[in-house]
């Protein structure tokens, strides 16, 4: 008999390798000579550049990048085993668990790590970056990534407006000649 374990993370509390690890040690108690394939998978949130990595034989990069609350956090990224296809999930540097729950507030929660990551993939090479949304703490519609990459949210007088999602509403123009 073959069993194909295929979890997710289970949020704030394993991750999909994890889990199927746990799922595989119970199986094993009563099928114990089947045969078994771990496959851990993910939405787009916390596990999808873990899970990506495995597929294509990559490995793991880590970067310190901007945090959702503009504190420095150590973020993993991934790379494919060719090096041509750089995985960045939003969790990793721009997550909800990122936040203690007292501070979780979109209106002030940045995406900029995002971007950061995604300048480091860009930097190794990567010519294809894939990125999985999934678990952000913020709402700021990719402003903050856009910033970090080099474009220029400005307010109605040319200034530039602040991170996060609260500064969006006095967004007035976009320069996208520094990306």
């Amino acid at each position: 008999m073959k069993i194909v374990i295929a979890p997710d993370s289970y949020k704030e509390s394993l991750s999909a390798s994890e889990v199927a690890q746990a799922i595989e040690k119970g199986f094993r108690e009563i099928f114990p000579d089947a045969q078994y394939v771990s496959v851990p998978v993910a939405d787009g949130g916390e596990g999808t550049v873990e899970a990506m990595i495995a597929a294509t034989q990559g490995a793991e990069r880590h970067a310190w990048v901007t945090g959702p609350l503009g504190e420095k956090v150590n973020a993993s990224w991934g790379i494919s085993g060719d090096g041509k296809t750089a995985f960045i999930e939003m969790a990793a540097a721009s997550g909800l668990e990122l936040v203690p729950a007292e501070k979780r507030d979109p209106l002030v929660t940045t995406s900029r790590g995002t971007g950061e990551l995604i300048l480091q993939a860009l930097e190794s090479g990567a010519t294809n970056i894939i990125i999985g949304i999934g678990g952000s703490a913020t709402n700021d519609g990719g402003a903050g990534m856009v910033q970090a990459l080099g474009a220029k949210l400005c307010d109605a007088n040319g200034n530039e407006i602040g991170f996060g999602g609260g500064s969006l509403n006095t967004l007035n123009d976009i320069d996208i000649s520094g990306l």
